[in-house]
């Protein structure tokens, strides 16, 4: 078999470090082209060790630094969006990691869809973004796209084998779809407290180790909301096929309800090495390299019903999964300013909600036709958002 060439669209990142040393354990793999967006010493330790053909930074001036430290290395290094999407979208690329956090992220992925690669999404603000139009460049370019969020490669899992790739609406008996939360740090923690709760705090997760982004959102639960929006589109799902599952072992990671009653989950460590792998092997499976799971050494595995009242981010994200069309993306936007602001302490915890609530408010949510509209209403929302931010801190 060919030795299969991958693009990692966000090296340095959690999902990228994990994509790698899955890689690092097969020979039938190759890595074609890292990207990252600061992170140069590690983006440097990754090159030397994997030798891609291309690297791409955003700024010019850190292509600069890296071909400096890199010498007469063979790796080529490029910088800017349309390096990104050159990379993402190449004729010798089969397999692209999505893993580029945020917004940031769409314009390339778009760009591998487009090219008919095979897509292994991670970064799932190009769903909750651009839904309808993403999916619908799967379908016209006939790429195949595999979600890696642990819960979306789950429910992927747990469909009948006629759906893979498909719509599971109305066909082969499904009921609904349980989407599982881990709760994250405050859980249990008094709603006064909340108050008070620091950066650090909120980074702390205690089943998962990611990004400093995308642990504020597990801790909002917002992450779930944006999940929600993503298994919509993923799945063609109406929201009302859809529960959120507050399972804090973080053992099952999603469910699917049929008809007859039965339910069919999928266990596995906390470990994204598994889903990488799965997304990577499909239609095959290979070694991961993450910790088998033992249930008799787990703690009981515990459900319960999310409380919407103590986690308003994650009804904002069913709201505007209900509603559709512009209101994710101003969501997402929203979301990504306040994060922003809570984690260089200008906006406290317990105020990301408000923020976000208000910029929803605030703008009509209209038909996400177009990535210039969708991009339009993602910077109105920016702005606005910062400019909340800046009353709290006046």
């Amino acid at each position: 078999m060919a030795t299969r060439q991958v693009t990692i669209l966000g090296s340095t990142g959690s999902i990228g470090e994990s994509t790698l040393d899955v890689i690092a354990r097969h020979r039938d793999y190759d890595v074609f082209a890292l990207t990252a967006l600061r992170n140069i010493g590690l983006l440097l330790t990754q090159i030397r060790q994997f030798s891609p053909r291309f690297v791409v930074v955003v700024e010019e001036e850190q292509a600069d630094l890296l071909r400096e430290q890199l010498g007469d290395s063979e790796t080529e290094v490029l910088a800017g969006a349309a390096s990104l999407e050159m990379v993402a979208a190449h004729e010798d690329v089969d397999t692209v990691m999505a893993a580029i956090v945020g917004a940031a992220g769409l314009n390339a992925t778009l760009a591998a869809v487009r090219a008919g690669k095979k897509v292994l999404l991670a970064n799932k603000e190009s769903l909750v973004m651009a839904g309808d139009l993403f999916m619908d460049s799967v379908r016209g370019n006939g790429a195949r796209l595999l979600p890696i969020d642990s819960e979306h490669n789950a429910i992927f899992q747990c469909l009948p084998p006629a759906l893979k790739g498909e719509t599971v609406s109305g066909k082969q008996g499904v009921r609904r779809v349980l989407l599982t939360a881990s709760g994250g740090p405050f859980l249990d923690t008094p709603a006064r407290e909340l108050a008070d709760v620091t950066p650090e705090q909120a980074c702390r997760h205690p089943r998962w180790d990611m990004g400093r982004k995308i642990s504020v959102d597990s801790a909002t639960l917002m992450n779930k909301g944006l999940e929600f929006i993503e298994a919509c589109y993923l799945f063609d799902l109406a929201a009302e096929q859809l529960e959120v599952v507050i399972h804090p072992q973080s053992i099952v990671h999603s469910m699917v309800e049929y008809e007859d009653g039965s339910v069919v989950a999928q266990l596995a460590s906390p470990d994204m090495r598994i889903p990488i792998a799965h997304g990577l092997a499909w239609p095959e499976r290979m070694d991961s390299g993450a910790s088998r799971l033992d249930l008799t050494a787990e703690a009981p595995l515990e459900f319960r019903k999310p409380d919407l009242h103590r986690f308003p981010c994650l009804k904002l994200g069913i709201e505007a999964a209900r509603v559709g069309g512009t209101a994710p993306a101003i969501l997402n936007a929203a979301n990504e300013v306040a994060v922003d602001g809570f984690l260089n302490n200008r906006l406290g915890f317990h105020q990301i909600h408000r923020v976000i609530e208000e910029v929803m408010s605030k703008i009509p949510c209209g038909a996400a036709t177009s990535l210039d509209i969708i991009h339009g209403e993602d910077a109105h929302a920016r702005n606005l958002a910062n400019e909340l931010i800046l009353q709290v801190n006046c």
